[in-house]
């Protein structure tokens, strides 16, 4: 599994730009039938969060999507007047499908997943990543099926993150001193980003399943990530693991 995200995130992380970066990513994401891709990098609003202060934030990196589909009523409507993604933001959240915050089946999204299939998006991945003052990197990649694989938007997700941190690294969200890994808490999240649970990783590494707990978490406050997915790729972009 690893292997594969490092793979399909290999390009952006060479990138010389953001925007590169992106473009580089969403080609890539293309064959596993990525349809749609927004980058940003911003900073948090100060103020309540809302549809107009979210978009105000501006930073936006890179749009692929359908000529014609910015600025469109129907993108207008997913932007400021149906946007259910901004829980995602005030929970921190680092990873999520669209249809976590507004299900498919659910009558009060019924045109705000009209309004997207305009754009050829028939569910959305989001990835974010969140940095030193108030910096928030984030990746929506729209995807042409509703229902994609378990392991395809695992991969995407995850190698999305390695993006998302790619992109804080040019905004220097990122300390260039960050604390140096042990030897076990770099095995931990490596057999993590590999798909394992605590308890697998417990009986590879021979120690219990709360000293493996207790490894993930001292690794994350030292990457000062906010949780354990974003300090697998804080980690893995920065060569660790």
């Amino acid at each position: 599994m690893l292997g594969q995200i490092m793979t399909l995130a290999e390009g952006a992380l060479t990138a010389p730009s953001a925007e590169e970066a992106s473009v580089r990513f969403f080609t890539a994401a293309s064959a596993l039938g990525a349809t749609y891709l927004q980058t940003r990098l911003y900073r948090r609003p100060v103020e309540r969060l809302t549809s107009q202060a979210h978009w105000s934030a501006g930073g936006f990196i890179k749009r692929i999507s359908p000529q014609g589909w910015p600025g469109s009523a129907a993108f207008n409507y997913v932007c400021f007047d149906c946007n259910p993604l901004l829980a995602a933001i005030r929970e921190n959240r680092t990873r999520y499908r669209f249809s976590d915050f507004a299900g498919h089946g659910d009558p009060r999204y019924r045109s705000y997943w009209d309004a997207l299939g305009e754009a050829e998006i028939a569910e959305a991945l989001c990835t974010t990543s969140y940095g030193s003052r108030g910096v928030i990197a984030s990746l929506h990649l729209g995807l042409g099926e509703r229902e994609p694989s378990i392991d395809a938007a695992r991969t995407m997700q995850l190698a999305g993150l390695l993006l998302t941190e790619r992109l804080m690294d040019f905004a220097g969200g990122v300390p260039d001193d960050l604390p140096e890994l042990t030897p076990r808490e770099r095995d931990c999240l490596t057999y993590m980003a590999d798909g394992r649970k605590d308890r697998e990783i417990a009986e590879i590494t021979g120690v219990t399943e709360a000293t493996v707990r207790f490894h993930i978490d001292n690794a994350r406050r030292k990457l000062g990530a906010v949780n354990r997915a974003q300090a697998v790729a804080r980690a893995a972009n920065r060569h660790m693991l």
